[in-house]
This record gives C-alpha cells, structure tokens and sequence, in this order.
C-alpha cells in the first residue's frame, strides 16, 4: 500500500503544483486514497521531497532529483554569461570569467559531475580545471563551449 501511494505522490507532484500537505493529502483522496496528515508528512520525507520555487514564484513539492536539474540549468545559464576566454595548460584548462563570476560558472562545472575532471578551483575571475590522465583537453574545452551555446 505506502509503495502504491507514494508512486501517486510522485505522479500527482509531477501533474500539479502541490505547496501544503493538506493539498497533496487533498488529491490523495480524490484519488480514494485515505490519509492522515502525520502519514503524508512521513511519506514527503520518506520520498526526500523538498519545497522548491516554480515558474510562477510560488513555492511547490518536487523531488530533489527535479530540483537539481533545475538548478542546473541555471548554473549553466549563468556559466554561458560569465565566461570570457578557455585555453590549456600543463594538463590545466583555464577559464577565464567576468570579474566576481568564477565561484558561480565554476559551481557549474562542478555540479556537472564529468568524469574528465580531476577538479577545479575558482578565483575573482579564472578558473582551473585540473583534467584527469588520458583525458584530451581539447574536446573537453569544446563540450564546455557547447555548454556556452546551448
């Protein structure tokens, strides 16, 4: 039964922007799911569910995989605005970004999770990424320019 209910709850946060839980125990029922409000407490941290902002500027539950690929996204976003020049060296690419936007375009990369990269580290206004062995630089600077024309 919790496993049928709480796919209902992740397809009715999918459909329809659920801000309360009195709302989500609301379409429960018309779906003839009876529940209490300690019940769909339980499940919305049972499914890891969060609170996120919509399109609208409203606030409804997602689940954190959504809200990630949402802030994504935008760090992306704010990655083909920030940055200024790539070039390579000594294993090292080096991003160079508008004055007080490295942290945020490097949080980009970061939260892109690409096996390629060792790691990085942000300054004012460049970036290092430190590329594994073997990796070819190159094309790694040309999926990051891809990221710039979207």
């Amino acid at each position: 039964m919790k496993s049928a209910r709480h796919t209902m709850i992740l397809d009715i946060i999918d459909r329809y922007k659920i801000d309360t839980q009195e709302e989500l125990a609301s379409r429960l029922k018309e779906q003839g799911v009876q529940v209490t409000q300690a019940t769909v407490s339980r499940d919305i941290k049972e499914l890891r569910l969060i609170k996120v902002l919509s399109d609208d500027g409203a606030y409804k539950y997602a689940t954190v995989d959504k809200a990630e690929a949402g802030l994504k996204d935008r760090f992306i976003s704010i990655f083909a605005h920030s940055v200024v020049s790539m070039t390579m060296a000594s294993g090292l690419i080096i991003i160079k970004t508008i004055a007080g936007t490295a942290g945020s375009a490097c949080e980009t990369i970061d939260s892109l999770h690409w096996e390629e990269v060792a790691g990085t580290i942000a300054g004012e206004n460049t970036i290092f990424v430190a590329v594994k062995d073997g990796v070819d630089a190159p094309e790694l600077i040309h999926r990051f320019q891809a990221l710039i024309k979207g």
